[in-house]
């Protein structure tokens, strides 16, 4: 299928490009690539399925359903009741907000080429509202030949871009200003969101690439690096994980935080949310295969089967050390394991998405419980201990759990695909996979979306600190941000 790049490995989905860059860190990046001699062949066409299109429309659907009202109610369950609306309204006017900003420049941010110095960070402005993306324009998947029409991308792409900015405020709830989250649906979504997607995600194609491997010089910077992921560990989890914690350090704790109990005022309404999540992330991970084929298939398998383990080793680690299980445990184990999976899904076999998915439960618990307190931040609802941990547990094991030793899928290498009568076919060679360097790659990956996500989030915060100030006042988040900020109640009684 698709997996394996020149340079060393491809980058899974639309994979994000090379570039040079960014002081010391772009200094990971691997050396120029090789020239390589491919042969003379013409592409072949590319064609339209029905059923990858039907896929990718569900898919796209139900990645909605898991931010509006997925996380929408797990986020707002866990909140005070006096905070209970304004959390899914935040979340809803994020979607919307960044819904529209991705069709006016957040596509072409992303997965169009770059021009100049700053090709591998971010794309250029070919497709600035959407310019050239018709209803007979096609997205290239990951198989020679095969594509889905273009719209259908933009939309299930748009999705991405969307509750990954809505995760990051769940760091910060109950005490920021709804102005503040505005703008920062909007700047940070634009800084920091759409360059990272275009660095892991974008790349020329599996028709590019063997038409040309040097092609791929024109790739994001991540992809550059060699890293793969598969459906987002970097670009959604990390990414969001950071800028939460950034956010949570700079508005500071909550009022009463560390004195008085904080519990969350709805664990039935988490629970909804949980399983809603996970039900959407079917589509973020089964959608990122872009095919209606068998590795959507092993995409299904290991979203189950890694999600039920992480969950099972957080519900038993916090049985033996606190001695008793919770719910809010046992789902909060169930994102951790849809997190740490999100990057591998596409590249591990099921027993190394269920290992994954355990250890990930148990580094994520401790994260959230006895990291958390010793350093003393107010994450509220763990968005740093479950998504940049998980993320991370996750983005460097693909790099373990892709080895076809310990049963995973492997890479394809397009540099190696045959030409038939002068037309590429859709067999290409499985490159030899070196795990060590493999992790080496996922590592430099991880790194670089950090130093981005934080240095980026901060600018972020810094302007909208100066334009309209970060935090409510003191009598506001006493009395609860929905009627002074909304003027309306969840719960009228």
């Amino acid at each position: 299928m698709f997996k394996g790049n020149p340079m060393k490995i491809l980058s899974s989905r639309l994979g994000l490009a090379a570039l040079a860059g960014l002081g010391a860190l772009a200094m990971l990046a691997e050396p120029a690539l090789a020239q390589a001699t491919a042969p003379t062949a013409k592409a072949p066409e590319l064609t339209v399925d029905k059923a990858d299109n039907t896929w990718m429309l569900i898919s796209t659907i139900i990645v909605l359903l898991m931010t509006i009202p997925g996380l929408a109610l797990f986020y707002g369950g866990m909140v005070r009741t006096k905070n209970m609306l304004s959390t899914i309204t935040q979340v809803l006017a994020i979607f919307c907000i960044v819904c529209v900003i991705y069709f006016l420049w957040g596509y072409t941010l992303s997965f169009t080429a770059g021009s100049g110095f700053l090709a591998p960070f971010v794309g250029g402005f070919d497709k600035l509202f959407l310019s050239g993306v018709a209803v007979d324009s096609k997205a290239e998947t990951f198989s020679l030949g095969v594509a889905i029409n273009e719209m259908i991308f933009v939309c299930f792409q748009m999705t991405f871009a969307a509750i990954t900015t809505a995760l990051a405020i769940g760091a910060f709830a109950e005490r920021i200003k709804f102005s503040a989250i505005v703008l920062f649906a909007i700047l940070w979504s634009t800084l920091v969101y759409f360059p990272i997607a275009h660095m892991v995600w974008f790349w020329p194609g599996p028709s590019g690439i063997a038409a040309d491997p040097n092609s791929a010089s024109t790739a994001g910077l991540i992809w550059g690096f060699g890293a793969i992921d598969f459906a987002g560990g970097t670009v959604v989890h990390i990414n969001a994980g950071i800028a939460g914690l950034v956010g949570a350090l700079l508005i500071g704790r909550r009022i009463g935080y560390g004195k008085e109990a904080m519990p969350p005022h709805s664990l039935t309404l988490t629970l909804v949310g949980t399983g809603l999540l996970w039900v959407g992330w079917f589509g973020f991970n089964g959608g990122s295969n872009l095919e209606a084929n068998g590795y959507a298939g092993l995409v299904m398998v290991n979203t189950f089967i890694a999600t039920a383990g992480a969950a099972l080793s957080w519900m038993f680690t916090e049985w033996l050390i606190k001695g008793k299980p919770s719910l809010l445990g046992l789902a909060s184990g169930v994102i951790a394991g849809l997190v740490a999976i999100t990057p591998a899904c596409g590249f591990a076999g099921p027993m190394g998405a269920l290992c994954l998915g355990i250890v990930a439960g148990v580094i994520c618990f401790f994260f959230c419980t006895s990291v958390k307190s010793a350093l003393g931040y107010d994450d509220s609802l763990d968005v740093f201990g479950v998504h940049a941990v998980g993320g991370i547990t996750g983005a460097i094991g693909t790099g373990i759990v892709a080895n076809p030793v310990y049963g995973g899928a492997g890479i394809v290498d397009y540099t190696k695909c045959e030409v038939v009568n002068g037309v590429f076919t859709s067999t290409c060679a499985t490159a030899d996979y070196d795990m060590v360097t493999q992790v080496i790659n996922q590592a430099k990956a991880v790194l670089f979306t950090f130093a981005w996500s934080g240095i980026g989030t901060l600018v972020v915060f810094l302007i909208i600190g100066v334009l309209v100030g970060l935090r409510v006042s003191q009598e506001t988040e006493r009395e609860g941000l929905d009627i002074v900020e909304h003027g309306e109640r969840a719960y009228n009684m």
